[in-house]
């Protein structure tokens, strides 16, 4: 069986409540300690944002904010380059007050960009929850200056 379209999947375990890692997933002030450099307003169903990343100097990236359900789930749509794919993370309750947060990131097809996409976002995924445990549960900025290095010469 031929898999034609490619989906990322990765999930992490917070100690923190549901409500406060919803907040840190949709506040881009929480945001700006772990995953971007700054948005144009906070994740909102509905709206368009522009975000900024350390990774990525002088570039606008779109995001368009799809359905949110509080505390359970977020969905968006970003657009970097030619790509434009969508994400959804679902927020669940865990045991001891803890949260599972679960995303999913779909819409490349089983390509040569496809494969470069998977590698490259599985990689970024994987490293945004480990950002957003260590900023929620101990108030660690793990990106901060992390990609200094790719803009000196």
């Amino acid at each position: 069986m031929e898999i034609k379209n490619l989906e990322i999947k990765a999930a992490i375990q917070v100690l923190k409540p549901v409500s406060e890692v919803y907040e840190a997933i949709i506040n881009p002030v929480q945001m700006s300690n772990y995953f971007i450099n700054d948005s144009t307003g906070r994740m909102e169903e509905g709206v368009n944002l522009i975000w900024h990343f350390p990774e990525i100097k002088d570039i606008d990236v779109p995001v368009e904010v799809g359905k949110i359900v509080k505390d359970k789930y977020v969905s968006y749509r970003w657009d970097i380059g030619d790509i434009k794919t969508l994400i959804e993370m679902n927020i669940e309750p865990y045991e001891g007050n803890a949260t599972v947060i679960t995303i999913t990131e779909k819409g490349m097809e089983n390509n040569e960009a496809g494969i470069k996409w998977l590698k490259e976002n599985t990689e970024g995924w994987s490293n945004f929850l480990a950002c957003l445990k260590a900023w929620l549960e101990y108030g660690i900025h793990l990106r901060k200056g992390a990609f200094d290095f790719r803009f000196k010469k």
